[in-house]
C-alpha cells in the first residue's frame, strides 16, 4: 500500500540525473575555446616536435592548475554576481586591483593576437589568403559574431567548434602510431630537457590563461545566480564543478592530442616545427592530404572561437574598471573589445614570423598570470566578499601555492634568459 502510495506522489525532491547535467554545461566549454586556441597548437607543436612526449607532464600540471583555479572564480561569479574585475575594482585598494585589471587587459590583447594570427595562418593554408588579410577577416568576422549575438547563441557555436576540433584530433591520432606506455608516463613524470624552458613556459601560459578566469567568473555571474537565494546558490556552486570538471578534460585530451600528433608525426622523422603552415604542409606527404586539410579547418575554428571569448574577456575585463559587467551593447563593453581586437591586429601587421608571434604571445600571458591568481586568491579568501561561501583554510593554500609555482617558474624563465 505504501509503495502505490508513493507511485502516486509527485512531490519527490528533484535529483540531478544524467541528461539534466547538460543545462550546467555552457561556461566551461566557453572557457576551455581559450584552452585549445592557436597559441596552444604553435606551443604543443613545438613541444613534440622538438622534444617528443617529454612534455606531456606539463599539460597534465596545468589543466590541475587550470581546474582549481577555473573553478574557483566560478564561485567568485556565483556568489557574489561580479566578474573578476568588477570585484577587484569593488574590493581592492586602487593602487593594487586596477594595475593588475589594467595588465590583464595588456594580456587579453596578446591573447588576441595568437587567436587572430592562428585564424589567418589557417585561411593562408586552405586558401592561400596573405597572412594580414586573413587577420583582417577573421577579426570583421568576429566582430560581427560578438555583436550580433547572444551569451546562449555564442556559447552553442562553440560547444559545436571544440566539438569538431576535438573529432579532428581523434581522425589525425588515428592515422599515427603512438607508444601510449611512454606517452603515460611522460604524462606525470616531470621532466625538462636542456632548452626546453622557454616551451615549458608557453605551454603553461597557453593553458592557464589570464583571460580565461575574467572570463569564466563573467559568464557564470551573468547567470544572476546570487539573486535566487542560498538555495540555488548551494545547487549550482556544486553543479558548477561538473561543468569545469568536463570541459577542462576536453581541454587536456585535445592539448595531448597535439603534442602525441606532433611527436608521432614529426619527432619521429627528426623534423623540428616552427611553423603551423609547415607542419601542416608535412602533414600531407606523411599522413595524406584529408589530414592537411582536417588541420587547417580545425585550426581555423580554433582561430575564430577563440577570438571571440578573447574579446570576450576584454569587453568584460574593461567594463570592470567601471564597475560594469560585460554587455555587447554597452560603449565600455564595446571599446574593450576593439582595443583588444584592433591593437592585435595592428601588430599583426609588423610580425615577421608569426610562429614565434605566437609562442611568445603565450610566455607574456604566463608572466601576468601570476597577478591575476594572487588577486582571484585573495578575493576568494575574503569573508568581506564570499562571506559564508569563503575559501577553506586548505584551500586558500593550495590556490597560493599554484600562484607561487607560476612566480617561480616566471622567475626562473627570466634569470635564464639573462644568463
Amino acid at each position: 500500500m505504501n509503495i502505490l502510495q508513493e507511485l502516486r506522489n509527485k512531490r519527490h525532491p528533484h535529483v540531478l540525473g544524467a541528461f539534466d547535467i547538460f543545462k550546467y554545461i555552457g561556461p566551461g566549454l566557453l572557457v576551455t575555446v581559450g584552452f585549445i586556441d592557436p597559441g596552444n597548437w604553435a606551443s604543443n607543436f613545438a613541444a613534440g616536435s622538438e622534444y617528443g612526449y617529454a612534455l606531456l607532464w606539463v599539460v597534465t600540471l596545468s589543466t590541475i592548475m587550470l581546474i582549481a583555479l577555473q573553478h574557483n572564480v566560478a564561485h567568485l561569479g556565483i556568489v557574489t554576481g561580479l566578474c573578476l574585475s568588477e570585484a577587484a575594482v569593488k574590493y581592492t585598494p586602487r593602487w593594487v586591483g586596477r594595475p593588475i585589471v589594467v595588465s590583464a587587459v595588456l594580456a587579453s590583447i596578446s591573447t588576441s593576437l595568437a587567436e587572430i594570427l592562428g585564424g589567418a595562418i589557417a585561411l593562408q593554408m586552405l586558401f592561400g589568403i596573405s597572412i594580414p588579410v586573413g587577420a583582417l577577416l577573421v577579426t570583421i568576422a568576429v566582430l560581427i559574431l560578438l555583436f550580433t549575438n547572444s551569451y546562449k547563441k555564442i556559447e552553442r557555436a562553440v560547444i559545436g567548434f571544440v566539438s569538431i576540433i576535438g573529432l579532428s584530433f581523434i581522425y589525425e591520432l588515428f592515422l599515427v602510431h603512438v607508444d601510449w606506455g611512454e606517452a603515460a608516463r611522460a604524462a606525470v613524470v616531470p621532466s625538462v630537457p636542456q632548452g626546453s624552458l622557454l616551451i615549458v613556459m608557453s605551454v603553461l601560459g597557453a593553458v592557464v590563461m589570464p583571460h580565461n578566469l575574467f572570463l569564466h567568473s563573467e559568464v557564470i555571474q551573468s547567470r544572476e545566480i546570487n539573486l535566487k537565494g542560498d538555495e540555488r546558490i548551494r545547487h549550482m556552486l556544486k553543479y558548477e564543478f561538473a561543468d569545469t570538471l568536463f570541459s577542462m578534460l576536453v581541454g587536456w585530451a585535445i592539448n595531448s592530442a597535439m603534442i602525441l600528433l606532433a611527436a608521432s608525426t614529426f619527432y619521429t622523422h627528426g623534423e623540428h616545427v616552427d611553423d603551423l603552415a609547415q607542419a601542416n604542409a608535412m602533414l600531407a606527404p606523411l599522413l595524406g592530404s584529408n589530414a592537411s586539410n582536417i588541420f587547417a579547418l580545425a585550426l581555423l575554428l580554433a582561430g575564430i572561437s577563440s577570438t571571440i571569448t578573447s574579446g570576450m574577456a576584454a569587453g568584460s575585463i574593461f567594463s570592470g574598471l567601471f564597475g560594469e559587467s560585460y554587455n555587447a551593447k554597452d560603449p565600455h563593453s564595446v571599446v574593450g573589445v576593439v582595443l583588444s581586437l584592433g591593437i592585435a591586429l595592428l601588430i599583426i601587421f609588423f610580425i615577421g614570423n608569426p610562429f614565434q608571434g605566437l609562442i611568445i604571445s603565450q610566455m607574456v600571458l604566463s608572466l601576468q598570470l601570476p597577478f591575476t591568481v594572487f588577486l582571484q586568491v585573495s578575493l576568494t579568501s575574503s569573508k568581506r566578499v564570499m562571506g559564508k561561501y569563503v575559501n577553506k583554510p586548505w584551500n586558500t593554500a593550495f590556490l597560493y601555492s599554484l600562484a607561487g609555482i607560476v612566480t617561480v617558474l616566471n622567475i626562473w624563465l627570466l634569470v635564464s634568459s639573462l644568463a
